[in-house]
């Protein structure tokens, strides 16, 4: 019987990490773009860094440090992956979504997403969060192509809802408590790393995006076909290229995010505390 060779690996970097786990995560949570530092604010109960793991892709992306970190927050023991790798950085699909099945293998149930993208919504300012209702991931290669692992999910992932209707309420509810105000919409992945040009943002507004970014999408694909609950919210970090007169720049892009990386963290933790009221579960640390 032939192995899936994507699966295999899979397996394999999970088989040379799974003693280094140090509990079972019920939420896996991806820090973008202004959550870098996010679990600098929680006792690490564990960390296993990428290069630890054999043929595992690692981040190139100034910013992202590269290592699961594994800690609780407001009582819900969470993996976090402080670095995403990107389909730009020229790693195949299958190496990108990596992280994201892995975090499954070790146990988590539930995928938190943030990023930070560039709003294509003429409503939309620099610095809002956009909570993410559905999203378009056609334009990068799907991480489902190639022979399917039923060990993973089925050959023909229904999409209809990705993004769990239970969990947008509490990120919505969370963000009510706060008196922060929250947009809604359609998340675009492109492929990246070249910024978009007027043209480009154009077809995105036609094809009903919200916000366009270089990340998210694929994942979410993965993670769906894999069972997860999923949630995510993006940082409109810009308004993406034609819509002011300002030409784009990742210093921009990171400024925006780290001058909203307080409300950012404070939204991420409620949610997730708020996850964890809702799975009813006795978590012990």
């Amino acid at each position: 019987m032939n192995v899936n060779p994507v699966y295999e690996k899979l397996n394999r970097c999970y088989e040379s990490i799974k003693e280094k786990i140090p509990f079972v995560p019920e939420v896996a949570l991806i820090l973008g773009s202004g959550l870098g530092d996010y679990a600098d604010g929680f006792p690490q109960e564990g960390t296993i860094d990428y290069h630890e793991i054999e043929g595992f892709p690692v981040s190139t992306v100034q910013g992202h440090r590269g290592r699961f970190i594994f800690t609780h927050v407001a009582g819900v023991p969470v993996v976090m992956m402080q670095g995403r790798v990107h389909y730009y950085e020229g790693y195949p699909m299958s190496d990108v979504v990596l992280p994201t099945r892995l975090m499954r293998l070790m146990g988590a149930r539930i995928l938190f997403l943030t990023n930070a993208a560039g709003g294509v919504n003429a409503s939309f300012s620099a610095g809002d969060f956009m909570l993410i209702k559905d999203q378009i991931s056609c334009f990068v290669p799907s991480p489902l192509i190639g022979p399917n692992s039923e060990e993973l999910g089925p050959r023909f992932a229904d999409m209809s809802h990705i993004y769990d209707e239970e969990l947008k309420q509490l990120i919505r509810d969370s963000a009510a408590e706060m008196g922060l105000r929250i947009q809604e919409g359609v998340y675009l992945q492109l492929t990246g790393p070249a910024y978009e040009s007027p043209a480009e943002v154009r077809m995105c507004r036609a094809l009903g995006a919200d916000a366009v970014g270089m990340s998210t999408a694929c994942e979410a694909v993965a993670a769906n076909h894999m069972g997860y609950q999923i949630c995510g919210i993006s940082c409109i970090s810009n308004l993406a290229c034609g819509m002011t007169d300002q030409p784009l720049s990742h210093k921009e892009v990171q400024e925006t995010a780290d001058r909203v990386a307080p409300l950012f963290k404070e939204l991420v933790t409620r949610t997730i505390g708020k996850l964890g009221k809702q799975q009813s579960c006795n978590f012990s640390k």
